[in-house]
């Protein structure tokens, strides 16, 4: 097996779970090759060649994961998302294991399937997802979080949710593929690819990040606290019975959205505060990225899509 390891190594806590997968992967004959960056190196150009090798392992948070899958959008290259960051809300969804022997066991066993990006532009600026992007009170969290990811892990978005309870407020004029704006006011807007976030709360009724489609989830509360019954809502949905999301939420599925917010509000994509506003464009990539995944994701979205290999 030849293999690519992209090691993020400002991503999470720096406990070197890569190095122990690295060393349980490793069969006779072997070839893995490490690249390494601490942020200064592109990562995209680190996967120059990627498709020479079985696989690529994106060890780092979701936004490192977000950028091998973009990057490799539609060349059919294995990607396994190695959850080394602070929430890793990828591996959450994909119910992957955390640990780096189980997740070297799932590599070997290959299984693969075919998951929608999402593309965000802003101004000149492009970024691919993998689960989410949006602007407002949720690029306002990750903005917040950021300083303190390292040393509190996914409390740090909690932390910067109670400290910015007043959010902004804007009207947002949403373009749905080729539908007539709507006119709405609120905190922010969503594009959901996977539904669920930190502490297993599902924004949306259904996960489907294969239906060629985004979720976009208008947050049309005035502040944080309207947004408690939505969370509640979220958090009790386990079994998919749970559908309300409360009217503080309204959501609509559309394959290309463009977003403008008077006034601006801040981007971010996976996690990552990308330090653009709106207005931003965004588009799905249906089936573009390859992820390697257990058993149980494999019976969890095999069936939510023609693109199972």
């Amino acid at each position: 097996m030849k293999l690519l390891v992209i090691n993020n190594l400002a991503s999470g806590l720096g406990e070197g779970a890569i190095y122990d997968f690295v060393r349980s992967v490793s069969r006779d004959g072997d070839e893995i090759v490490m690249r390494s960056t601490d942020g200064t190196t592109d990562i995209a150009a680190m996967l120059d060649g990627a498709a020479g090798f079985d696989a690529v392992i994106a060890s780092g948070g979701d936004g490192t994961v977000a950028t091998v899958a973009s990057t490799l959008a539609g060349t059919g290259v294995p990607i396994l998302p190695f959850p080394a960051g602070t929430a890793n809300i990828l591996a959450l969804n994909l119910h992957s294991p955390l640990e780096p022997h189980a997740l070297a066991k799932v590599v070997r066993q290959m299984r693969v399937l075919d998951f929608d990006l999402g593309v965000i532009e802003t101004g000149e600026r492009r970024f691919g997802f993998s689960i989410m992007a949006g602007a407002g009170y949720d690029a306002t969290i990750m903005k917040g979080a950021k300083p303190a990811k390292r040393m509190f892990g996914p409390i740090a978005y909690l932390s910067a949710a109670i400290a910015n309870a007043l959010p902004q407020t804007s009207t947002f004029t949403i373009s749905l593929d080729d539908a007539e704006p709507i006119v709405r006011e609120g905190v922010g807007i969503l594009l959901v690819n996977f539904s669920k976030i930190q502490f297993d709360i599902t924004v949306t009724h259904e996960n489907e990040p294969r239906d060629g489609e985004l979720d976009v989830v208008v947050l049309k509360a005035q502040n944080a606290f309207e947004l408690i019954p939505a969370v509640i809502a979220g958090i009790l949905d386990r079994e998919g019975d749970f559908p309300d999301r409360t009217d503080a939420l309204e959501i609509h599925k559309a394959r290309r959205v463009r977003v403008d917010a008077d006034p601006p509000m801040e981007v971010q994509f996976d996690g990552e505060p990308t330090g653009q506003t709106t207005p931003f464009t965004a588009t799905v990539l249906p089936q573009a990225a390859r992820l390697i995944v257990c058993e149980e994701g494999y019976e969890t979205f095999a069936d939510k899509g023609d693109g199972a290999v």
